[in-house]
């Protein structure tokens, strides 16, 4: 299932984390795409979807691909199991103030990518250090 995340970073580095509304941990914006979706739209849809950010597509650097199983595979309550290729975009510019929609999200937040609000889904983990690592260097990472 092809799938996107989304950094949407302040200039004080702090990136947005929303709470969950299937499992209650935190972890940064993003889902799968709808039929015929691209990976920039997905973004797009997502990050206004759970937060309410509106971004341009244009403003979506691409940091990060992920896609191994041990890491990106997804257990949702209702039983189904999917394993997932997302790219992880970056944003610094959006319009509007976050907001939890109630239903994919319920809290949102920014904080430290390096220290990240706590639960957090455990393929974010892998997910910030691949940002991480495109922050450091300004190299597309793949993981």
């Amino acid at each position: 299932m092809p799938g996107a995340a989304v950094a949407a970073q302040r200039d004080d580095g702090k990136v947005l984390f929303i709470r969950r509304g299937d499992n209650g941990v935190w972890a940064l914006p993003g889902g799968g795409a709808e039929e015929g979706g691209s990976f920039a739209r997905t973004a797009v849809d997502e990050l206004r979807e759970e937060t309410g950010l509106v971004v341009d597509p244009e403003d979506l650097i691409p940091a990060a691909c992920f896609s191994q199983a041990e890491h990106h595979t997804l257990h949702y309550p209702n039983g189904d199991v999917a394993n997932y290729f997302s790219i992880c975009f970056l944003t610094r510019r959006w319009e509007g103030e976050p907001r939890a929609d109630g239903e994919e999200s319920l809290e949102v937040t920014f904080g430290d990518p390096t220290d990240p609000p706590q639960p957090f889904e455990g393929s974010t983990a892998r997910v910030l250090e691949l940002l991480l690592g495109y922050l450091r260097s300004g190299v597309f990472q793949v993981g």
